[in-house]
């Protein structure tokens, strides 16, 4: 796990602000947070998984009056995004080994900050973080889905060893974890970056069951 974490953790601290103007053109990403916000009540707390920068996620929900929590395993990450985000609260963690207490945030969002974790954490989180949801919660699930396992890649001229699920397993994975998926959605992107290459996005809008 600490192996894995550092690996991500170093890929991202290399990217730094390069990853957040990459991705920055995103309208699915941007239309999901539309999505989330009509689904808020006023002063929501909403746990980030994978924060990044803050931008866009964090920065669009503290902009909305909601009180958000980022976690990522980057220090750089973490630095940018609490300088970029003053409003928000981001922590350099595993969420792998955050502590949630059950129920204890409206929503949570998680952008692409899975696929460097094996398939059995990847399935934990999912179910960690739909416990940590109160009943009717929100989460939205963002990853690039694949039936690879510890695959060596290079994303944006950092290597990478990359696990997914094809598509349907994605959204089996998720049921499983308690979830239900509401709709989903798959679009290409390729991210603004000169090794930047086309790929697929798969958006899956889920709630706990009430």
């Amino acid at each position: 796990m600490a192996d894995e974490g550092q690996r991500a953790a170093a890929v991202f601290d290399a990217l730094g602000a390069t990853y957040e103007k990459a991705f920055a053109h995103s309208e699915v990403h941007l239309a999901s947070l539309e999505w989330l916000l009509g689904r808020l009540a006023p002063g929501s707390r909403i746990l980030d998984v994978g924060s990044g920068t803050g931008r866009p996620t964090a920065s669009t929900l503290v902009a909305a009056g909601h009180e958000v929590l980022g976690v990522d395993v980057s220090p750089v990450m973490v630095d940018l995004a609490s300088r970029q985000v003053p409003q928000a609260t981001f922590r350099r963690a595993d969420i792998r080994e955050v502590p949630l207490e059950q129920g204890s945030f409206d929503a949570v969002c998680v952008y692409f900050s899975l696929l460097q974790m094996p398939r059995a954490d990847q399935s934990a989180v999912l179910e960690k973080l739909a416990g940590a949801l109160r009943p009717d919660g929100s989460l939205v699930l963002a990853t690039v889905p694949a039936d690879v396992e510890d695959l060596a890649i290079e994303f944006m001229g950092q290597p990478v060893r990359a696990t997914s699920f094809a598509p349907d397993d994605v959204v089996a994975v998720v049921r499983g974890a308690g979830l239900t998926v509401d709709s989903e959605q798959v679009v290409e992107f390729t991210p603004d970056h000169p090794e930047g290459a086309a790929e697929p996005h798969l958006f899956l809008y889920c709630r706990r069951a009430s």
